[in-house]
């Protein structure tokens, strides 16, 4: 009796084997899907542009359209949440981890393909290299006044030692609890649907093997 567990679609399986030493240099199912949506992406937004002067059309297509309607809900978005003259500075940066984000999401559900998010390991890279980038983009534009975020003005000196280690605690368990997040609704999203999927099979199934007695028996 084969036993098929919902959970087999997050394994990470070698397509080439390739190591050097105690490195793995392997190309895996992930390596491949990641590969696949670079590819999808660079070449998406070269046929937004035309060849001639790399301008965006003035009547869009459909890809255009689309494309259009997400960077005006990051615009907003940016708009609302940072504010001030140099929001619009953020805007690539927001717009690109999105575009990217998603598109590791929702390749998961093409059947038969790897859902890249599902892995704890990938969503804390990626959140950890976004808040040390934002970090250091930060600490250049406000310097030393970056640290009042921790400490903000006119507490008390006795506060400080309660609210400092608080601010400092749950300043840098921010990508952790991101990472966890987004690894999280992937692999248990993904799952439920696994289970969903088995249950109309077996449901099928059975149904096929009602109507082959009722009409040939």
């Amino acid at each position: 009796m084969n036993f098929f567990s919902p959970l087999e679609q997050f394994e990470i399986l070698p397509i080439f084997s390739f190591s050097f030493g105690v490195l793995d240099f392997s190309i895996t199912n992930q390596t491949v899907i990641l590969s696949l949506i670079l590819f999808f992406i660079f070449t998406l937004f070269f046929t937004l542009v035309k060849e001639t002067d790399s301008s965006l059309y003035i009547v869009p297509h459909r890809w255009q359209s689309v494309i259009e309607f997400i960077y005006l809900m990051i615009l907003s978005m940016v708009n609302d949440n940072i504010g001030g003259k140099k929001n619009q500075y953020f805007l690539p940066l927001i717009f690109t981890i999105f575009f990217f984000v998603a598109s590791m999401n929702l390749i998961g559900l093409v059947p038969y393909s790897f859902t890249v998010t599902s892995h704890f390991i990938v969503t804390l890279s990626l959140s950890t290299a976004i808040f040390i980038g934002l970090n250091i983009i930060s600490i250049r534009l406000h310097g030393i006044k970056f640290f009042s975020l921790f400490l903000p003005s006119g507490t008390s000196f006795i506060l400080a030692f309660l609210l400092v280690p608080v601010e400092l605690i749950s300043f840098f368990f921010k990508p952790l609890s991101l990472a966890i997040r987004l690894f999280c609704n992937m692999m248990a999203g993904h799952t439920l649907l696994k289970v969903f999927v088995g249950f109309a099979w077996s449901l099928m199934s059975l149904s096929g093997v009602f109507f082959y007695y009722i009409i040939f028996l």
